[in-house]
């Protein structure tokens, strides 16, 4: 016989039911918050003094004009002030003086640009908000034409080309204003050929080859197999312009044996009893070749890692170096001393000095 169960919530006999809250909403649904802030929207136009009265913009282009000219005349007079106060050496005062002027007339120059620019800004240009809204750009024809239409919209509302006064002035700075640079970097340059100077060290027909720094000559005597010696003209310490000049005539000395050396038709003369010595510059950018491998007979350049072998002429075996250090002939006067029998017979250092424009 069956039994019967009682439900006191009236569901039917024998089933349970569960009783829940409402369904809490899903993490991805958007609810909009119904006392969210509210777009101010812009603030009412406010009209300029220039908006205005036209005389008053007439005022303000010509303001806007004149910073532009005071930078043309602080750039002017940088240039002049570079030569009319010249550094001499030793001459603090010439120094300062120096400084002073040509900072003003340089600061003169880029300030003067700069307050024209954000006076004509502020005075002259269209003064309305705006809200510019961020699309995803493709080169397509549409987008080139927006482009256009936002360029042709900046010109009206700057007046670039409508105000004829600001646009020359301003193009007159920003031409004048380079000038003072210009003038300062060719000045660090040499006044002469850079290709010819560094075609001419101070090695020439007899000069002794001396100790650096001690400038004490060398005698072929004291070259042993696998030494390296760092190498100076002799009088290179007593020259005026001993760092300029050492830095086109250091040399490496290396002696190898004879048998080792790998000598080209017309240089057979250039070494003496395996002695030769090579422009210590490195022909990539001019950093100094000093580390040397006995074994290999291989010079190393410390700074990119060109690597030389001395018993072929130090060709480049490695590196970005493109071509071999030059090569300083060599032999000894009647006292054993090694001197040099001409200067390097290319130039030394850099690859780009011998290109010809």
């Amino acid at each position: 016989m069956a039994k019967d169960h009682d439900s006191t919530d009236g569901a039917a006999v024998g089933s349970t039911v569960e009783k829940h809250g409402a369904n809490p909403p899903s993490h991805g649904t958007a609810v909009v918050v119904a006392d969210e802030v509210q777009n101010p929207g812009f603030p009412p136009f406010r009209p300029r003094v220039t908006d205005l009265s036209p005389e008053k913009e007439k005022q303000a282009e010509r303001r806007v004009s004149a910073w532009f000219f005071v930078s043309i005349i602080g750039s002017v007079l940088a240039i002049v002030a570079y030569i009319v106060f010249p550094i001499h050496e030793g001459d603090l005062l010439s120094v300062r003086l120096n400084n002073l002027f040509l900072g003003l007339g340089i600061t003169l120059g880029l300030l003067g640009i700069g307050i024209g620019a954000v006076h004509w800004s502020k005075a002259l240009m269209d003064g309305h908000d705006l809200v510019e809204l961020r699309h995803g750009t493709r080169g397509t024809d549409e987008t080139r034409a927006k482009a256009v239409e936002v360029f042709q919209l900046g010109n009206k509302e700057s007046g670039f080309t409508r105000r004829k006064l600001i646009r020359n002035s301003l193009i007159g700075a920003l031409a004048v204003s380079p000038l003072p640079a210009v003038v300062l970097f060719r000045d660090l340059a040499p006044a002469e050929n850079p290709v010819t100077l560094l075609k001419h060290t101070m090695w020439d027909k007899g000069v002794r080859l001396t100790r650096d720094p001690s400038g004490t000559p060398i005698r072929a005597s004291e070259v042993t197999l696998g030494s390296a010696f760092h190498v100076i003209p002799e009088g290179l310490n007593e020259s005026h312009d001993r760092l300029e000049e050492k830095a086109k005539a250091a040399v490496l000395l290396v002696r190898l044996k004879p048998e080792d050396l790998h000598v080209s038709p017309g240089r057979e003369d250039w070494s003496y009893a395996g002695i030769v010595a090579y422009s210590k510059i490195c022909t990539h950018v001019g950093c100094p070749v000093a580390l040397y491998e006995q074994q290999t007979h291989h010079l190393l350049c410390p700074c990119h890692q060109s690597q030389f072998d001395i018993s072929h002429e130090a060709k480049v075996i490695f590196g970005p170096a493109k071509r071999p250090l030059p090569q300083l002939p060599i032999t000894v006067d009647e006292e054993g001393y090694l001197i040099a029998r001409s200067d390097f017979t290319e130039p030394v250092g850099p690859s780009f000095w011998e290109r010809e424009l």
